[in-house]
């Protein structure tokens, strides 16, 4: 920096002035010093930058695991929000494990960064407390609700319920859901509240509910999606649609039904949820719950923006719910990608 102000004739303060976007700059001084750093190859050191103003200009965001196409998505799209502000972000992922996932609230690598986006799997409401801290932190997710931070949520239970009305409205009347949360389970989740939007559905059509077409699943892969699909099929359960809870294990329910040779969805029609891109290129393409990932991505770094912002100041939480879409593509007889 002193050689900075040296070459441009200034002295180290305007240097500083000028790095850290100081609008009170000649623009004549800002462009002769400009011009001296790009001469110099001068970076700023931003770890000392960090220790002077307390800001590292970078949010952390926690998920579960990368290798789930959702999470994926979500990350890239955050990422993005975030370089649109000049922010950097660090992923970790916590494998979905509970010491991990609290000590990842707790623990002193929360001042690495400015403040941290959060997507628990393995806490639930119980641990709403373990969210009370004065870093700035926004929650992702269904795990827990009515918490002492600001939360991102989606209409998982209004949307599960729209999604399985348009396999109603074309005359689907067997509707396997897979993916469900075990009827009963007190804990809530997106696995809970989307069977309840299911059940809602069929209740509200006058279908009558048959538990054998309620297939709980722990993980919520490809693997799983076609393993339950064919179980369903070997058993002879009659079906005529599939509510996947995810776009994974819709993928997997499509494999399952194409080995058997069971047409989609002429015999069977087939509902995902999430809208991952996997959805659009799989054959058929498959209809899908578009849960607002953009609008989550955006709405949640916003709201840690202004936490981080804020400094500590006493706000009470804040809940956003974006919108969702039912996209109609092949998989219930739909062309294109609507």
């Amino acid at each position: 920096m002193h050689d900075v102000a040296r070459l441009a004739g200034v002295s180290i303060k305007t240097v500083s002035n000028v790095i850290n976007d100081y609008p009170h700059v000649r623009t004549g001084t800002r462009d002769r010093v400009l011009a001296a750093i790009d001469e110099l190859d001068y970076r700023p050191n931003l770890s000392a930058r960090g220790l002077r103003s307390g800001r590292t200009g970078v949010i952390g965001l926690a998920v579960p695991a990368l290798r789930e196409n959702y999470f994926a998505e979500l990350a890239d799209a955050i990422i993005r929000a975030a370089d649109d502000l000049g922010l950097g972000v660090v992923v970790e992922q916590t494998g979905g494990d509970r010491e991990r996932e609290l000590q990842l609230v707790r623990g002193a690598r929360l001042r690495l960064t400015d403040g941290l986006l959060f997507s628990p799997a393995a806490l639930g409401q119980n641990d709403a407390g373990s969210l009370s801290t004065e870093f700035p932190l926004v929650l992702l997710g269904e795990r827990i609700f009515g918490g002492p931070t600001d939360h991102v949520a989606m209409h998982n239970t209004s949307s599960a319920r729209a999604a399985v009305e348009h396999l109603l409205d074309i005359g689907r009347r067997r509707i396997a859901v897979i993916g469900a949360g075990r009827r009963g389970e007190d804990e809530v989740g997106s696995a809970s509240l989307r069977l309840d939007g299911y059940l809602q559905a069929l209740e509200g059509a006058g279908v009558e509910v048959d538990e054998r077409l309620i297939r709980p699943i722990s993980n919520w892969n490809h693997a799983a999606g076609a393993a339950t699909t064919r179980d369903l099929i070997e058993e002879g359960t009659p079906f005529d649609a599939v509510f996947a809870l995810n776009d994974t294990l819709g993928v997997g329910a499509l494999r399952a039904l194409g080995d058997a040779g069971i047409r989609v969805p002429e015999d069977v029609a087939v509902m995902g949820f999430d809208n991952i891109d996997e959805a659009r290129f799989s054959v058929p393409s498959m209809s899908s719950v578009d849960v607002g990932r953009e609008q989550i991505a955006t709405s949640a770094v916003t709201l840690l923006v202004e936490r981080i912002n804020e400094k500590g100041a006493s706000r009470a939480p804040r809940t956003v719910t974006p919108d969702f879409r039912i996209i109609r593509r092949e998989s219930t007889g739909f062309s294109g990608n609507r």
